[in-house]
């Protein structure tokens, strides 16, 4: 069952060189159809392989699958091969289930597009690429698909190119991952010095080999890759601006795919993390913390429904950094796993909401913007289911119970506290911090995303009179999916319920388990027996005292507070469509900006760089190179010229410059 592995990834290959050849035949809706079975395929092969490696002793869930040899070069070689384990199979089976899911819902989103054939095209590659770079059993493998999705996501932003905004949105997207990708080739070729292989078995087997100073330069290194991928500060600028290209794309880029890779490669390499110096990870951990409460806060005041959601991705994936840098490798990837269901359906939601307002407007020729909330409102009497699947998923991202997203995050917040008050924690008034920002950002969350509910589907329709008339409910192959999306949303997070809360009416008795925590014990068993002997016993209490039921029954009553708070604030004011609503001001016109943190780069980064581009180029390359290079050509020329003067032809003529020649000598040595 295992020998299957390659199958996962294979599948989507085969869709997109299928596509690739007869797309323009299949047309629509074929392309799209073989392309959604294409990652049906590959999740069934992902179960075959999950079901697998669960029949196999905890000690012995690693299988590597070499397919051949890639790179022999010396002492430098790298196989095309696959590691499957815990985690390499847990991100795949959410990968390719709701990868999917997504794939399916846009047949309908893209109903109608002249490049119908070559979207799916661009989104199996896609798929392919984010596959190779959770199975590569190395880090150039890794890195291929690293880089695969990066170019993908380029396509894919950019794919209504015609419009500046969206060809520019793409650019940014590449670019500033570039910067990433640096951090990830610097530790790749660091390994490879260090220990003489590039093989994550040999990375993690030598890991305690490692100097501190070593460990330390890779953890650093990788977490910039993993900062440019996962838009963590200060190279989070791509990801609301990748909001340019279709909703699906969103949808996959900020659930299920890209966005996750940085998450993964840290988690994937704890071994290295915990043995480098206490500051890396705390340094992780606080990135993660204040990316978390700086995107909530701007997403507070977005008016766009796909830039509210945007930054809700860049927030959650700063919870998971925190786990990550608190040591709480498992609690980050569980959150990774919820986060993939309710965010996926809250843009595949968000999508259907603005296919039909697109559809309303387009029927009677009005160019509003469709994905402006305040054009919206009342919503939820034309698309109720769409309604009820994105209320799940609402309350599932802030964190109330039984949803997914109450487990998760308060698996974090709680870990947190719990690592924290370790008897030797490095920095434990950090932690506190930490505690604080996350419980923080998440009620933020909670504020946030009802306003978006609110805005939406409730009150007074803003739409207009006659567009009201063609609002619509979302197709069939556009809802199903929302519908298994709501109900993994909402159980989602009963696999990795902790002892405490099982124990209690929280953990629904006894359908619950703390499973995936121990599904991943193999990968993280390394980084927590270093933790434990660094920090000794972990505290049990949260950092302001209290046990993890109490807490994580305060934490869902404040979050309920503020959803119910929230719908009556927010329902309560009064709503215009967008072009009568006045200029924001104060600190709502900066949050509304997003801090002008844009502006800012704009200022003192971009255009001091295109200002050098433009001197080297004028002065450096055109002036001096091409001065040189036209000055060797005008002196051969010039000489050329004055040679041929002398060639006449004439006898008489070269006697005579032989006379004279003569004579200059003659003089010269007489004199």
């Amino acid at each position: 069952m295992l020998d299957a592995a390659f199958l996962i990834p294979a599948f989507p290959l085969l869709g997109f060189v299928a596509i690739l050849f007869f797309g323009r035949k299949l047309g629509e809706p074929g392309a799209g159809w073989l392309a959604t079975l294409a990652m049906g395929g590959s999740f069934a092969s992902a179960v075959v392989v999950f079901f697998g490696l669960v029949n196999e002793p905890a000690e012995e869930r690693r299988f590597v699958q070499t397919l051949w040899e890639w790179v022999p070069a010396g002492d430098f070689s790298v196989d095309v091969g696959f590691l499957v384990d815990p985690l390499s199979v847990t991100m795949t089976l959410f990968i390719t289930g709701v990868g999917a899911l997504i794939h399916l819902s846009s047949i309908a989103y893209m109903h109608g597009d002249k490049n119908f054939s070559k979207f799916f095209l661009y989104l199996n590659l896609f798929a392919f690429s984010m596959l190779m770079l959770v199975l590569g059993d190395n880090m150039l493998i890794t890195f291929l698909g690293w880089e695969g999705v990066g170019a993908c996501s380029y396509f894919l932003i950019s794919f209504w190119f015609t419009d500046e905004a969206n060809a520019s949105a793409g650019k940014k997207a590449f670019v500033t991952n570039r910067i990433g990708d640096w951090g990830f080739m610097v530790a790749m070729f660091l390994t490879f010095t260090t220990i003489g292989s590039i093989q994550y078995v040999d990375l993690l087997g030598n890991a305690s080999t490692l100097t501190q100073n070593t460990a330390t330069a890779i953890t650093v290194l990788l977490f910039v890759g993993a900062a440019g991928k996962s838009a963590q500060i200060p190279l989070y600028v791509w990801l609301p601006d990748a909001m340019a290209g279709p909703t699906p794309v969103s949808a996959l880029i900020h659930a299920a795919t890209m966005v996750t890779s940085g998450v993964y490669l840290l988690t994937r390499v704890n071994p290295v993390i915990a043995e480098s110096a206490a500051w890396a990870p705390s340094m992780i951990a606080w990135v993660g913390a204040g990316t978390a409460l700086f995107a909530a806060t701007v997403a507070v005041a977005q008016n766009d429904i796909k830039k509210v959601l945007a930054y809700s991705t860049i927030s959650q994936l700063g919870y998971m950094f925190v786990g990550v840098g608190v040591g709480a490798y498992a609690a980050g990837v569980f959150h990774l796993m919820t986060h993939a269901f309710f965010k996926a359906l809250l843009f595949m939601g968000a999508g259907a909401v603005i296919h039909s307002m697109h559809k309303a407007y387009h029927t009677t020729h009005n160019h509003e913007d469709a994905q402006d909330m305040r054009n919206m409102g009342g919503l939820k009497k034309h698309m109720p289911i769409t309604w009820i699947t994105m209320w799940v998923a609402t309350l599932a991202i802030a964190g109330i119970w039984p949803f997914a997203g109450f487990f998760s995050k308060d698996e974090i917040i709680w870990q947190i506290g719990a690592f924290g008050g370790a008897a030797n924690a490095p920095y434990p008034a950090l932690y506190t911090v930490y505690w604080i920002i996350a419980l923080a950002a998440a009620m933020l969350t909670a504020f946030y995303m009802t306003r978006m509910m609110v805005m939406t589907f409730h009150g007074t329709n803003r739409t207009g009179e006659e567009e009201v008339k063609n609002l619509h409910e979302a197709p069939v192959v556009m809802w199903v999916p929302l519908a298994i999306l709501a109900v993994l949303s909402l159980v989602g997070g009963w696999i990795n319920v902790p002892p405490a809360i099982r124990e209690s009416f929280l953990g629904l008795g006894p359908l619950t388990s703390e499973w995936l925590h121990h599904w991943l014990e193999p990968i993280t068993a390394q980084a927590m027996h270093i933790q434990e002997a660094n920090l000794g016993e972990l505290s049990h209490s949260a950092p302001f005292g209290g046990g993890e039921v109490m807490w994580a029954i305060i934490s869902t009553v404040l979050a309920m507070t503020v959803v119910f708070a929230s719908v009556r604030f927010v329902g309560g004011q009064k709503v215009v469509p967008a072009k009568d609503s006045p200029e924001p001001a104060g600190f709502s016109k900066v949050l509304l900006n997003k801090y002008y943190v844009d502006e800012f780069y704009d200022r003192f980064i971009v255009q001091p760089i295109i200002r050098m581009s433009r001197f080297c180029w004028r002065v450096i390359d055109a002036g001096i190179i091409d001065g040189i290079v036209n000055g060797v050509g005008w002196t051969a020329r010039g000489t050329g010229f004055v040679a041929s003067m002398l060639q006449t032809g004439t006898v008489n003529t070269y006697a005579f410059i032989l006379t004279v020649g003569v004579l200059v000598i003659l003089g010269v040595s007489i004199f």
